[in-house]
């Protein structure tokens, strides 16, 4: 990421080379079929669910999980080859993509988890008076606008990384002088991380503190569980990451095996983030779990009688039914 060389050459021995392939590959399964789930159950074909009440929830869900497998599916493997080759084998312009769909992603990521939060405060705190801005047109839009200021502060990593030969290899590094390269850091832990996080902290912390003393301690539904905790995970997940990139530009930070371990396991923490948010919803959300459910059995049922034309429009009929309401 910020330091992320060929770093397979300083690595102490063939543990990374071993372990980071298999990280990785988890990683990349996990959230391919993850994110691959959400995403079917809130495409599913029928009324859409954000159409209902309390709709811009999933609208905001669906948007987080996109930029999830596009992270995975985009930047996962070429982040493991870094680990685990001694050279970088797919050419400058991959090199340059790569990294800056890495930020795009983080950044959409975490301004859409900014946009939630703030969405949950509204719909709890000002429930009547939110409803004419919270509709699915102002989700759209919100959603374009998260994406636009991901690209503008992400842009800079275009020319951040670039290829240069070392011997005989060719590796995938920061291009930029040490001042550049430490004030877009900066920048990019300052709005990236610590700016979404405030948000996020302030508009939960509100909006738990009216629940409490409006309705006291009882169980909270499942949605709000849900984008509490993918928060919390986001929050937990980067934190060691900019941590350790602040910690290399103002304290002391010699490569040795140690170093290298916690650089190892920071970046891994952080990539995982974009598979665990599917694990999330479904141990915290009633709704995901009967509706990914029915998907899943509706798939199967349809694939074991694809042959008869009326099982099939049934089938579909019985999954119009089932998806009503909000959905994570």
């Amino acid at each position: 990421m910020a330091d992320a060389q060929n770093i397979s050459l300083d690595s102490p021995g063939s543990v990374g080379a071993i372990a980071v392939p298999v990280v990785f590959a988890f990683i990349f399964l996990l959230g391919t079929a993850g994110n691959g789930l959400v995403l079917a159950v809130l495409l599913q074909p029928g009324p859409s669910a954000w159409q209902e009440p309390g709709s811009t929830t999933d609208l905001f869900i669906l948007n987080l999980a996109v930029a999830d497998l596009c992270f995975i599916l985009c930047c996962v493997p070429f982040q493991a080859a870094i680990y685990t080759l001694d050279a970088w084998l797919f050419g400058a312009l991959v090199c340059k993509a790569v990294h800056l769909l890495i930020y795009l992603t983080m950044y959409a990521s975490s301004f859409t988890l900014a946009a939630v939060s703030v969405d949950r405060y509204l719909a709890v705190r000002h429930p009547l008076r939110s409803r004419a801005l919270r509709t699915p047109r102002n989700a759209r839009a919100a959603v374009g606008l998260v994406w636009l200021l991901a690209a503008l502060f992400s842009a800079p990593y275009l020319s951040y990384y670039s290829t240069v030969r070392y011997g005989a290899l060719e590796l995938c590094v920061p291009a930029w002088e040490d001042a550049r390269r430490r004030a877009l850091d900066v920048a990019t832990f300052a709005a990236g991380y610590l700016l979404p996080v405030t948000v996020v902290s302030l508009a939960y912390g509100r909006t738990l503190r009216f629940l409490w003393a409006s309705v006291g301690p009882q169980p909270r539904r499942g949605g709000g569980r849900a984008m509490l905790a993918v928060a919390a995970l986001y929050a937990l997940c980067w934190g060691p990451h900019h941590a350790l990139i602040l910690c290399f530009w103002y304290g002391r930070f010699a490569f040795s095996p140690a170093t290298y371990a916690c650089r190892l396991a920071s970046h891994c923490l952080a990539y995982a983030n974009s598979c665990l948010n599917p694990l999330v919803y479904a141990l915290a959300s009633r709704h995901f779990r009967a509706q990914s459910t029915s998907l899943t059995s509706q798939s199967v049922g349809t694939t074991g009688v694809s042959h008869h034309a009326q099982p099939r429009a049934c089938a579909r009929q019985g999954t119009c039914r089932a998806v009503s309401g909000s959905c994570i």
